[in-house]
């Protein structure tokens, strides 16, 4: 069950690396990256800024949001250079949840530091242009697609809704979000989300110790347990993808387990999508 010991503060942005057969994530508070092989050395990169996603450009290189932009980044050297500023001139605001879209777009949210009501934004990077898709959003997450590109799906976390939006051919939004999943009455907090191969949607529950799966209707399937209050982020990988991991958090907690912080691995009976790439230009 446990993938990585390590507590992370705000553990999020999960990912796989299926060229490297390793785990990256985030702890967004302490201003670091992990990378982690099953079995391997966990390498740890920290920045000036708060981090807290990426998009796979390639086995070596990573788009990184930040808290003021968006970075090409080397796993190679950690060498690091800026592609567009990302809120740059706004000093409430970080980045928060986030991933790459099969059209090789990169979708990021952002929010207020202090969970600011409506501070936070979505935006979508695509051959080199940012461009803010919906705003007036107090916590960014659940940024997630349907394997046929059609799709988007992100949530507002103090809405308690994940909702769902039409793409085009080249992943513009082209509709209105529309309520996908509406978690309000079972007081639920929607966080980090994924979609497997079948197009189910895995939801991280912030506070219900749990990642839970819906079909493609937005039915409740049935959940995952963790050791962990806070579960954050979801993310298949491993051997033909059937590995789900999640991170989480210890923020806040004020009597922490010793399992909260630590990210965690799982064997379903699912198989994920291969995290799509990032076209940086």
């Amino acid at each position: 069950m446990i993938f990585d010991d390590t507590t992370c503060t705000l553990g999020e942005g999960a990912l796989w690396h299926g060229d490297r057969g390793a785990l990256i994530w985030f702890d967004i508070l302490e201003k670091r990256l992990h990378m982690k092989a099953p079995g391997g050395a966990l390498q740890v990169w920290d920045f000036p800024d708060h981090v807290s996603a990426a998009g796979i450009v390639d086995r070596d290189r990573l788009v990184v949001a930040s808290s003021r932009a968006l970075i090409l980044f080397d796993l190679r050297d950690g060498s690091r250079r800026d592609l567009v500023a990302l809120e740059a001139d706004n000093p409430v605001t970080r980045s928060n949840d986030g991933r790459a879209d099969p059209q090789g777009g990169f979708w990021i949210g952002t929010m207020g530091l202090n969970a600011e009501p409506g501070a936070g934004s979505i935006w979508r990077y695509y051959r080199g242009e940012l461009r803010r898709l919906f705003g007036g959003i107090t916590i960014t997450n659940a940024i997630c697609f349907s394997p046929d590109g059609h799709k988007a799906h992100f949530a507002d976390t103090a809405e308690g809704i994940i909702r769902r939006v039409m793409l085009d051919e080249e992943g513009w939004p082209i509709s209105e979000p529309l309520p996908f999943i509406d978690l309000r009455a079972e007081g639920l907090n929607p966080d980090g989300a994924v979609i497997d191969a079948e197009g189910r949607l895995w939801s991280a529950q912030w506070g219900a110790s749990r990642v839970a799966c819906y079909d493609a209707h937005g039915r409740f399937i049935r959940a995952l347990a963790f050791p962990a209050s806070q579960i954050s982020c979801p993310a298949f990988g491993g051997a033909g993808l059937r590995t789900l991991h999640a991170t989480s958090a210890r923020v806040d907690l004020k009597k922490p387990r010793p399992e909260d912080g630590m990210t965690f691995a799982v064997t379903t009976e699912a198989a994920g999508q291969a995290e799509h790439r990032v076209i940086i230009g």
